[in-house]
């Protein structure tokens, strides 16, 4: 697995803060996946320091646009590993609406990721749960 850089960490973790929040529900399961996101990449460096950080930069900025272009850099298998972040925090609270889902689509567009390969992710998820 590729290792991202801390900057990029805490760029897709707003990313992932931005999903969370979109629904209006910032749960403590939707967090803890989050941390596990960031301690996948991060393992040695305070997860609860870099999601404030993340929550930070989305709290300030709402342009998609600053997260995407650290994510369509990297390789096809980064890629599905973040979009399948993505997904469990949108399916975490078992409702998926049409914010979440245009939001996919829109993170998708943006990182050149089919959206044939997302819906596989989000299926295989929706069926493991």
């Amino acid at each position: 697995m590729t290792k991202l850089d801390k900057d990029s960490v805490i760029g897709i973790s707003a990313l992932l803060v931005h999903a969370a929040n979109i629904d209006e529900i910032y749960s403590d399961h939707e967090k803890d996946l989050i941390k596990s996101f960031i301690k996948s990449y991060l393992e040695d460096e305070n997860v609860n320091e870099i999601l404030k950080k993340a929550e930070e930069i989305e709290n300030n900025s709402n342009q998609l646009l600053n997260y995407t272009n650290i994510i369509k850099e990297k390789s096809i298998e980064v890629k599905k590993d973040i979009i399948e972040h993505l997904w469990k925090v949108i399916i975490s609270d078992n409702t998926i609406d049409q914010y979440e889902s245009n939001l996919m689509r829109r993170i998708c567009g943006l990182i050149y990721f089919s959206d044939k390969e997302c819906g596989e992710i989000k299926l295989k998820l929706i069926n493991h749960k």
